[in-house]
């Protein structure tokens, strides 16, 4: 009788947040209303930039332009509602908001790395095969790429979060973390979890480390052509262009392969908040500032939007 007692049914999970010190909250809500705010104008632009000039509707542009996307909506899966519960206090979750929010969150974070996965392709094929560039990437291909990235990752967060919500979470509803994700909730429950967290190292090998496969031979190619370029100047452009992708590729890989390849009794949750600022606010905010505004292409389109809109507000000068 007491085994069934203890195993209600939760409606509602609290939620810890970033931190407990109210002299904090402030300025955390200042600094991540502003971190929010960069994240959107960046990647909305980028998004809007690249439709607008011809100039940029190639493969490249049209991965970056989902990457820009991609990054908006799971940082806006997470951040408000962290946002919200500093400024009010209100760390209350539904639990279906609950699911909503992982579930938006695992497959747009997953699909950035299949996205990632393929900007590295699309740049072996330029730099290593230049002459079969135009024939390899496809309008064609690149939509078949990036659909099958939302179709894969969308299908995956479904049958993550279908499980993990059919659990039983007895132990307590309060969620030691800033937001719904995966080794807090499991920490919560009653339920043997052996299936799935076998079932996310399943999906992981797939979702994880196949796009990391793709990265890593994509990229050793590359750097295998770079020794081969005779010019200096040639060598070190090629090399630049990769760097900016690297970076992103190491940060974003290091943290989710910190998060949820490792047992989870050996999870310190203090220690998995402060990384996953990172993935998910940090990183959505520097990728359009990594991608784009270092990108000549982009700039001058940035530059013709100015000065077309300069024209129209001041037509006779």
């Amino acid at each position: 009788m007491t085994s069934m007692e203890n195993r209600s049914e939760v409606n509602e999970f609290i939620l810890t947040g970033l931190t407990d010190a109210p002299e904090l909250q402030v300025p955390l809500f200042i600094m991540i209303t502003l971190i929010y705010l960069i994240t959107l104008v960046g990647n909305l632009g980028i998004v809007a930039l690249i439709s607008w000039d011809s100039h940029l509707h190639t493969p490249m542009y049209f991965f970056l332009s989902n990457l820009s996307l991609v990054d908006l909506v799971y940082s806006s899966a997470i951040t408000p509602k962290v946002m919200t519960g500093l400024l009010t206090g209100n760390k209350v979750i539904s639990s279906k908001g609950c699911a909503t929010q992982l579930f938006f969150f695992g497959a747009f974070s997953v699909t950035e790395m299949f996205l990632l996965a393929t900007m590295a392709y699309d740049r072996y094929a330029a730099v290593c095969k230049p002459l079969h560039y135009t024939t390899i990437m496809t309008s064609t291909v690149c939509a078949h790429l990036v659909s099958s990235a939302y179709v894969c990752d969308f299908l995956a967060s479904s049958a993550i979060v279908g499980y993990i919500f059919s659990l039983s979470f007895c132990r307590s509803n309060i969620i030691h973390h800033f937001f719904c994700d995966i080794p807090p909730l499991l920490v919560l429950s009653c339920s043997d979890i052996i299936i799935i967290e076998s079932l996310i190292f399943i999906i992981g090998l797939f979702t994880v480390f196949f796009p990391f496969l793709v990265i890593f031979t994509s990229y050793l190619l590359i750097f295998i052509t770079i020794l081969k370029i005779r010019s200096a100047e040639g060598r070190q452009k090629a090399f630049s262009t990769c760097a900016s992708h690297l970076t992103t590729v190491s940060i974003f890989y290091g943290t989710v392969m910190f998060m949820y390849f490792q047992p989870s009794s050996s999870h310190s949750m203090d220690t998995d908040k402060v990384v996953s600022v990172f993935y998910t606010m940090i990183i959505p905010m520097l990728n359009p500032l990594v991608y784009s505004l270092r990108n000549k292409a982009v700039k001058n389109a940035f530059r013709k939007v100015v000065k077309v809109r300069i024209h129209l507000d001041h037509p006779f000068c």
